[in-house]
């Protein structure tokens, strides 16, 4: 299988100090991967990066089978190109419907003024609800997003993301702030959307990477330290030295 996304010999430095070094990372077109590492490991930076709002020193980062740079796109153009990410704390219109929410991120020529007054009809209506279902909002779509639960909103973003239809997903400590049900629905999405998309999930949470049951990458230093099954990583001397060992 051919990567979706494949970044190769990347480094970055921010006054004098390398936040990623050497980086050669790559996922394909219907994977779940968890990112893991100690606090300033390069994470962040390294999503940053894919998604254009951090540009590296060297090294590629190519995307799709035609291998286009993402290094020569901007922050927009790769977002259209299918690359969507969603950050810790989730970011919905808290004042608005989860239908307009929804309603907003329909991937169309619409402005956002224009979205909060469009009504749907026929197909656009059908795609919010079956994006509702996705998430497990069927029953919440005429609720205001401000009055969902922690887990609720976070599971409406990703919603909100799948209506770009994106191919690839960095999805940024999911299960943060989460019930121990809300985990358990979440791997569950998670592990379903990873039939049709790449997921890329950045997570602390042991016992919820364990759930994911999939390949676990461990950066440190801004490099890849270790990779394979979380029992594999999680047996390796220096990933116990530089992460586990630290708790």
């Amino acid at each position: 299988m051919s990567a979706l996304l494949e970044v190769s010999g990347v480094s970055v430095s921010f006054d004098g100090f390398r936040a990623i070094n050497n980086l050669s990372f790559s996922i394909g077109p219907t994977e779940l991967r968890a990112i893991i590492g100690p606090n300033g490991a390069g994470k962040t930076t390294f999503m940053d990066i894919v998604t254009g709002k951090t540009r590296p020193d060297s090294g590629t980062v190519t995307w799709g089978e035609k291998g286009i740079s993402l290094l020569k796109l901007s922050e927009a153009e790769i977002a259209r190109a299918g690359v969507g990410r969603k950050f810790q704390r989730p970011t919905v219109f808290e004042d608005q419907t989860v239908a307009e929410n929804l309603t907003l991120a329909l991937k169309s020529p619409r402005g956002p003024l224009a979205a909060l007054w469009f009504h749907l009809t026929g197909a656009g209506r059908q795609r919010v609800e079956e994006l509702a279902a996705k998430v497990g909002l069927t029953d919440h779509l005429s609720r205001k997003a401000g009055e969902l639960a922690h887990g609720q909103k976070q599971w409406l973003e990703i919603a909100m993301l799948l209506a770009q239809e994106p191919k690839l997903l960095l999805v940024d400590e999911p299960a943060a702030g989460m019930t121990l049900a809300e985990r358990e629905l979440t791997t569950a999405m998670l592990v379903d959307l990873a039939k049709s998309h790449a997921v890329v999930v950045v997570e602390h949470d042991m016992d919820f990477v364990r759930r994911l049951n999939c390949r676990v990458t461990v950066l440190h230093e801004g490099s890849v330290l270790a990779e394979g099954s979380l029992d594999h990583v999680t047996a390796d001397p220096q990933v116990i030295e530089v992460y586990l060992g630290r708790g």
